[in-house]
């Protein structure tokens, strides 16, 4: 059963009931003995969510993320360039973790990976590390924070 649900929010939830406020000012009322259990259905509303146009991407990866930016009424893109330092969760709560170094001062920045504010993802280098976090790289400076690219 595929329900017309744009924006999910859980407003009361009551041994076998959960109300459901949408985009429209509709109120609905699902039945929990209907068809889904407590997990299937926050699962089938987190589907509708994710993300299946961004590459794929590690620690040690070079990337260019083109960050949406709403400044009143205007948008514009930003572009972080760096590198990955890690990503971590799974499903709609996975983020990612981009490290530069601007002006001599190293800049980090989380970014939800599954966010609409993301336009893109470029991959610009995929790197050689032997870790899935690489934090060891906020120590090192000059050509010793360099990383070996992937053959």
């Amino acid at each position: 059963m595929e329900l017309p649900i744009y924006r999910a929010y859980f407003l009361l939830e009551k041994s076998k009931h959960f109300f459901l406020l949408c985009a429209q000012p509709t109120i609905l009322f699902i039945t929990f003995a209907l068809t889904f259990k407590t997990m299937d259905f926050i699962k089938h509303i987190e589907s509708s969510q994710i993300r299946t146009d961004l590459p794929t991407f590690g620690a040690g990866d070079n990337v260019s993320v083109h960050y949406k930016i709403r400044e009143g009424e205007k948008e514009r893109i930003q572009v972080f360039q760096g590198v990955v330092l890690q990503r971590r969760n799974t499903g709609l709560d996975e983020t990612f973790t981009v490290r530069k170094i601007s002006s001599g001062v190293g800049v980090e920045r989380v970014f939800p990976f599954h966010s609409p504010f993301i336009d893109k993802i470029e991959v610009n280098r995929r790197g050689k590390v032997r870790r899935a976090r690489i934090f060891y790289l906020r120590q090192l400076s000059g050509k010793s924070a360099r990383i070996k690219e992937k053959r």
